[in-house]
């Protein structure tokens, strides 16, 4: 048979204090109750339990085999709900801003660059949210957020932040690639495609090879993720030059001869435009534009 809740619970908090104490008298002065209310409580959850959880004796007490193991488990419990409540219970000394962008921007350009806003402002506290929808703002969505598009959105007040340009990548271990002397070879080699507006098609335009016969490619959602495939040797991709920069600094990625095609969206700094950004979402914007400035 199950003990109600209700019976143990109070009873519990009481002898893992005095487990942890190994004393009555101390786990009553923490938890501001007499020591005979302590014993009191320990004696209920001995009965509870049909078990004996301390030996008694003259210097103190001290814990049975029955009484370890339940003193383990619920020292483990509780100090998990100290966790939980205090992750829920509001704090005043602590700011937070929440921005939402996509995941390719956050990982290979802002976070790489978070930590100079950190050392700045000590005490805000970041929750980056990375999703490929819009954010929604409403009463439970972010402060501010980092989008690529044309620069409007209704309701929106955009400010520029940093254009971008596409230009071709591969691993320099790609089978073929020591053989691209040109443009129009690359369209030999396997190729990757993300799910943006501008493609390979718009680059071999731009290159001068209008109509070349491309295979069916491998498709990734997320730009961080053809750039890893073809980290991986799956095939030559299509890159952007704010999220391509960690892969070619590492030498992970090499660039393939052809021209810088400009793009066709822009990155954009995004709030409602009938609410005034906070004061701490006011210094992070001051900040990111600052950063977007030294990498125009």
């Amino acid at each position: 048979m199950s003990i109600a809740r209700s019976a143990w619970l109070s009873a519990l908090a009481a002898f893992e204090a005095a487990a942890r104490q190994q004393n009555f008298a101390h786990a009553a002065a923490e938890l501001h109750l007499t020591a005979s209310a302590v014993s009191h409580q320990v004696r209920k959850l001995e009965s509870l339990l049909g078990v004996t959880l301390f030996k008694r004796h003259a210097r103190g007490v001290s814990l049975t085999p029955a009484g370890r193991m339940l003193a383990d488990a619920a020292g483990n419990a509780l100090a998990d709900l100290d966790g939980i409540f205090g992750a829920l219970r509001p704090r005043s000394d602590v700011v937070r801003i929440r921005i939402a962008t996509l995941h390719s921007f956050a990982h290979s350009w802002l976070l790489p660059r978070l930590g100079d806003f950190t050392r700045q402002h000590p005490d805000i506290r970041l929750s980056v949210e990375t999703d490929i929808a819009l954010a929604r703002f409403d009463d439970d969505g972010p402060d501010l957020a980092i989008r690529h598009g044309p620069g409007q959105w209704p309701d929106m007040s955009a400010q520029h932040l940093l254009d971008e340009t596409l230009f071709p990548v591969a691993s320099p271990d790609l089978p073929g690639v020591q053989e691209v002397g040109e443009a129009g070879d690359i369209a030999r080699l396997p190729l990757i495609a993300d799910m943006a507006r501008q493609g390979w098609r718009d680059w071999f335009s731009a290159a001068g090879h209008r109509g070349v016969r491309l295979a069916d490619m491998h498709t990734f959602v997320d730009s961080t993720d053809a750039l890893q495939a073809a980290v991986c040797g799956l095939g030559a991709t299509l890159a952007r030059e704010r999220i391509v920069a960690p892969w070619l600094a590492d030498g992970r990625l090499v660039r393939l001869p052809g021209p810088v095609l400009p793009g066709r969206f822009a990155y954009y700094l995004v709030h409602p435009a009938h609410r005034r950004l906070s004061e701490p979402a006011a210094l992070f914007a001051r900040w990111l534009h600052e950063r977007a400035r030294e990498n125009a």
